[in-house]
C-alpha cells in the first residue's frame, strides 16, 4: 500500500446491536475491533440503520453515521442498500465498502467486499418469510457478481457459492471464524457452582443458538426425550438462545415431550454467562441442517467439552475428528450418540483431547488477518 495513501473504508454495521452480538454480528464485531485498532492510519465510516451504542465506535479513526430507515424488512433492505447507501458512499468519498453480510450497495464506483456466511436461503427458502426469501434469492447472486471479492467462512461455503452462482473460485477467499478467549475450561468447583445456579445442580447437555427451523431444535428435543427414556440419569438439557422465527414447531415438540421438565430455556445470555455454561456442560449438542461454519463447535473445543454435531455441510470440516457426527434429521441416531457420550468417559476424554489440537486452526486474530489481507490487496 502506498505509504502516502490514507484509505477510507466504509462499513455496513447495521447488525451491531447491544445485547445481540451473535452469529454474523459476532464476526463483524471481532473483525472490525481488530481492524480499526490495528490500522489507526485508516479512516472508517460505520453505517448504522438506527441510533448506535458508542461501544461500537472502536477508536478515534471511526466515525458513526445513522442512515434511515431501520432496515428490518425486505422493502427497507432495498431502500437502505440500493437508495440510501449509494448516496452515503459517494458523500463520504469512501475508497472501499466492506459488508460483513452478503448485502451490497449498487454503488459500483469503488471496490466492494461482502461476507457470504452461507446460502441457507437457497437451500431452505421455506424457512424464511416469503418476501424475505424472494429478496435473498433474487439479490444474493447479483451481489455475488457485483462484489470485487467475496469472503466466506468455510471451504464448504466457498464451493456452494461457486456452484450456486457460477463464481470463479479465484474470486472467493476463505477466512473462517474464531472464538473469544473468554471460552475456557472451568474448575470442578466452578462447574458445580454453575450447575447449582442453572440446572438445580444436575449435569446437562446444551445447545447454543437462536431457535428457528434450520437449527433443528425439534430433532434435538426428540432425541433427548429418547435418551431420558433409555438412560436412568439426572441429565438436563439447556437451550441457550433467543426465539428467532418460525419456532412454533419446536415449541410443539417440547409440549409433547415426556421429559419436558428436564429441558430448560435460558434465553439469550451475555458472553460471560455463556462461557460459564459451556465450561460446566457435559457436551454441546449442535445438529443444524446447514451451517456456514458453526462457531459453537469451536467454543466447545475451547471449553474442553465434547461435541455431537451434524455430518452435513461445514460441520465435519470445522469439527474434524473431534466430534460424534450424526445425520441431522435422524433423531434416533442422535439419541444413541447422547447415550454413548454420556456413558463412555474414555470417549469424552478422547474428543476433548482432539479438540485441543483442532482448535489451534482457528482464532479471531487469524480471521481478521485474512480479511485484512483481502481488503489491503484491493486498496493497493
Amino acid at each position: 500500500m502506498n505509504p502516502d495513501f490514507m484509505p477510507h473504508i466504509a462499513v455496513n454495521t447495521r447488525l451491531l446491536l447491544p445485547g445481540r452480538v451473535e452469529g454474523i454480528s459476532r464476526f463483524a464485531y471481532e473483525v472490525l475491533l481488530r481492524m480499526t485498532q490495528q490500522h489507526p492510519e485508516v479512516q472508517f465510516s460505520f453505517f448504522f440503520d438506527r441510533p448506535f451504542d458508542p461501544q461500537f465506535i472502536f477508536g478515534s479513526n471511526v466515525k458513526g453515521y445513522v442512515i434511515p430507515p431501520p432496515s428490518r424488512h425486505p422493502i427497507l433492505w432495498y431502500a437502505w442498500f440500493h437508495v440510501q447507501l449509494p448516496r452515503m458512499l459517494k458523500k463520504v468519498k469512501a475508497d472501499l465498502f466492506f459488508s460483513p453480510e452478503f448485502y451490497l450497495s449498487t454503488y459500483d464506483k469503488i471496490p466492494q467486499v461482502p461476507v457470504f456466511h452461507d446460502l441457507a436461503y437457497e437451500h431452505f427458502p421455506q424457512d424464511l418469510a416469503p418476501f424475505a426469501s424472494w429478496y435473498c434469492r433474487h439479490y444474493s447472486p447479483r451481489y455475488a457478481q457485483l462484489a470485487t471479492r467475496i469472503l466466506t467462512v468455510s471451504a464448504f461455503s466457498k464451493q456452494d457459492i461457486q456452484e450456486q452462482y457460477d463464481i470463479s473460485p479465484s474470486k472467493i477467499d476463505v477466512v473462517y471464524n474464531g472464538a473469544k478467549e473468554i471460552f475456557c475450561p472451568l474448575s470442578v468447583e466452578k462447574q458445580q457452582e454453575i450447575r447449582d445456579t442453572y440446572t438445580g445442580g444436575a449435569p446437562y447437555f446444551h445447545y447454543v443458538g437462536s431457535i428457528h427451523p434450520r437449527k433443528n431444535i425439534e430433532s434435538i428435543l426428540r432425541a433427548f426425550d429418547r435418551f431420558k427414556s433409555e438412560v436412568e440419569s439426572p441429565m438436563k438439557f439447556l437451550i441457550v438462545g433467543r426465539k428467532a422465527w418460525k419456532y412454533d414447531a419446536a415449541v410443539a415438540v417440547y409440549e409433547q415431550m415426556k421429559h419436558k421438565e428436564d429441558v430448560i430455556f435460558s434465553g439469550f445470555v451475555s458472553d460471560e454467562v455463556l462461557a460459564q455454561l459451556y465450561g460446566a456442560s457435559n457436551g454441546l449438542i449442535y445438529v443444524p441442517h446447514l451451517e456456514g461454519f458453526g462457531i459453537p463447535i469451536l467454543e466447545a473445543m475451547e471449553s474442553d467439552i465434547p461435541v455431537i454435531t451434524s455430518n452435513k455441510t461445514s460441520l465435519p470440516e470445522v469439527a474434524g475428528d473431534t466430534a460424534i457426527l450424526v445425520p441431522p434429521s435422524d433423531y434416533e441416531q442422535l439419541a444413541q450418540a447422547m447415550v454413548r457420550l454420556y456413558g463412555d468417559s474414555d470417549l469424552q476424554r478422547q474428543l476433548i483431547d482432539r479438540g485441543r489440537i483442532q482448535r489451534r486452526k482457528y482464532s479471531w486474530d487469524a480471521t481478521y488477518s485474512s480479511v485484512w489481507g483481502t481488503i489491503r490487496s484491493l486498496l493497493s
